[in-house]
This record gives structure tokens, sequence and C-alpha cells, in this order.
């Protein structure tokens, strides 16, 4: 596949961004922490903030990461910022405004299959990169598409009820389009991210099929 960008341009897009939004992505992890907190609180709202913490995630890398910065590289790039903005309101629809989603982990295969995810989203990944040479700021940090998608099927796996198909297409559909950088441009640690979202649908699918509406 050629792209229009070169593997250069690409990893200086990631220390431009990095390096622009530091410390935003403490704040990012500690939202993180704080949505695996409330699962594990089941308080009656934590749901909806679970949802809205995702929203959020999907919204920042839509406006601030694509529009913002990846545009100047790619200008495909803002029709991934409006698909990712979707996916936002997508998750203050169901999860939010119609209290749609809760989150609970049970010690299933889509608990554990879902925990994996989230914590190779939100560890592994970046402890992978570093080891083969992806140094910060030259790295996909959380709040960044990847990484961050592979934590939302990790909870999205979570959802002990049936999972609207309309949150699984923007993920899915990323998750094929960024697993084309683990060839191209060396990110090997993107390998999983295809691999976690079509993981995540199967189970996802399966699961569905069980639950009564």
């Amino acid at each position: 596949m050629n792209f229009p960008f070169t593997e250069e341009q690409f990893l200086n897009n990631f220390a431009n961004y990095n390096s622009d939004v530091f410390p935003a992505q403490i704040f990012l992890y500690l939202l993180a922490g704080i949505a695996l907190y409330l699962v594990s609180s089941k308080r009656t709202y934590s749901g909806r903030l679970i949802s809205g913490i995702l929203g959020f995630f999907w919204l920042w890398m839509g406006i601030i990461y694509y529009i913002l910065y990846f545009s100047s590289i790619n200008k495909p790039a803002y029709l991934f910022g409006f698909l990712f903005i979707f996916q936002a309101s997508l998750f203050f629809k169901y999860g939010v405004l119609e209290r749609k989603l809760s989150f609970r982990f049970s010690k299933d295969i889509f608990g554990l299959a879902g925990l994996a995810m989230i914590l190779y989203g939100l560890i592994i990944y970046p402890v992978f990169g570093y080891s083969i040479g992806h140094v910060y700021p030259y790295q996909p940090t959380f709040g960044l598409p990847c990484p961050t998608t592979i934590f939302t099927f990790g909870l999205l796996l979570w959802i002990p009820e049936k999972v609207p198909k309309q949150l699984l297409a923007v993920p899915l559909l990323w998750s094929f389009v960024g697993f084309t950088a683990a060839f191209a441009f060396g990110i090997l640690e993107d390998i999983l991210l295809l691999v976690s979202g079509l993981t995540a649908v199967f189970l996802i699918w399966h699961k569905n099929r069980d639950v009564v509406d």
C-alpha cells in the first residue's frame, strides 16, 4: 500500500503531538484508571461515566489528533476525524443519554479477553514499542488511535448487556486501517490491533445472540 507520507513524517507527527499536548497524556491515563475503578465500584452512575470517558477519548482522537495534527500530512485524516467524532457521539447516545451501557468484569472468556486488551493498550503496548525502538516522543501514546482502540474493545467486552452493533463499526474499521502501519512503518505494537478487533467483534457477536433484549 502506498502512503501519502513518509515514515519520518509519520513518526515526527507523533513527536509534534506528544510534545504539544503534554501533560495531557497523564490526564488521559488518569481517565482510563477512573474508568477501571468505576467498573469495580459498581455504582449506579458508573456506566454513564465510563461511557462518557470513552466518548471523550474518541472525541479527543477525532478533533485533536486527526483534524489538528494528522491532517497536516494526510488529508483523508479529516474523514477519520469525523468518523471518530461520530463514534464519540454513539457512546454519549447509548451510554450517557439512554443509559443502555453498563460495564462489569467477569471471569469468563469475555472478561478475560477484555482484561488482556485493556492491559495491552495501557501497559504492554508502550513497553513493547519502547523495546523495539519507538522512544517517546516518537511513539503512539495512550490517547492516540491504536492503543486507545484496543482499550475500547476491552471495555466493550465487559458490557453484560447486548452491545449495540453500531458501536463496533468504526473501531473495527480502524483496526484494519491502523494495522497497515504495522507493516508499512514497522509499528509492530499495532499487530495486535487487528487481532483485538476481530476477536472482540466475534465474541460480542456470539454473546449478543444469547442476550435477551
